[in-house]
C-alpha cells in the first residue's frame, strides 16, 4: 500500500500524528476518489512487501487477500471515475497518506522474520481502523455522487473484514 511504485494503502501508516479524519475536511468527490485510490494502493504495496518478506503462511494469506481485494476495489474506482468523467484530485490527505506510507515501508523493509510479521500485521490493524473511521465519518458522508458513495460503502464492508482478519492474525502471532 507506497510512494508511487504503485501508490498508496500499503497501510503502512498511522499517519504520524495526522488523522485521516482531520486531514480530510469535507473533501470533494474528485478528492475522495484520489484519497480512496491512494489508500488502496498503499495497502497493495504493503501486502506485496509482506508476500516478498514473510515466511508465515497466515501473514502471506492475509497479504494475498489484501492484494486481491484492494486491486478489485481500485479497479472499480477507476472504472467509475472514467464513467463519470471525473479526474481524481490529489490533495493534502492523499499526499499525507503517501508520505506516511513511504516512511512506514522504510521501517518495515529493515525488519525480517517474526519482527517483520508482527510489525506488518500491527500496522494493518491500525491502518484499517484509521481508514475505516475516515470512510465512516468523512468520506462517505462527504460524497455527493450516489455511485461513489455506494462504492465507498461496499469498500467499507470489505475493509472492516480486513481489519477483523488482521486482528485475528495479530492475535495468532503473539
Amino acid at each position: 500500500m507506497f510512494t508511487r511504485t504503485t501508490t498508496a494503502l500499503a497501510i503502512f501508516c498511522l499517519l504520524g500524528g495526522t488523522s485521516l479524519t482531520q486531514a480530510a475536511d469535507k473533501p470533494t468527490d474528485p478528492q475522495i476518489a484520489h484519497i480512496a485510490y491512494t489508500a488502496g494502493t498503499i495497502d497493495i504495496e504493503a501486502a506485496k512487501l509482506a508476500i516478498e518478506k514473510s515466511k508465515n503462511k497466515d501473514v502471506m494469506a492475509f497479504a494475498n487477500d489484501m492484494v486481491r481485494d484492494h486491486e478489485a476495489v481500485n479497479k472499480q474506482a477507476l472504472d467509475l471515475v472514467k464513467k463519470l468523467k471525473v479526474t481524481p484530485e490529489d490533495n493534502d490527505t492523499s499526499r499525507a497518506l503517501a508520505k506516511a506510507a513511504a516512511a512506514e515501508k522504510g521501517k518495515l523493509s529493515k525488519l525480517s522474520g517474526g519482527a517483520f510479521d508482527k510489525a506488518y500485521v500491527e500496522n494493518e490493524v491500525a491502518y484499517h481502523k484509521q481508514v475505516n473511521g475516515a470512510l465512516e465519518t468523512v468520506l462517505i458522508p462527504s460524497a455527493s455522487n450516489s455511485e461513489l458513495k455506494s462504492l465507498l460503502e461496499t469498500g467499507l464492508k470489505i475493509f472492516q473484514g480486513h481489519q477483523q482478519h488482521a486482528e485475528h492474525v495479530a492475535s495468532e502471532l503473539k
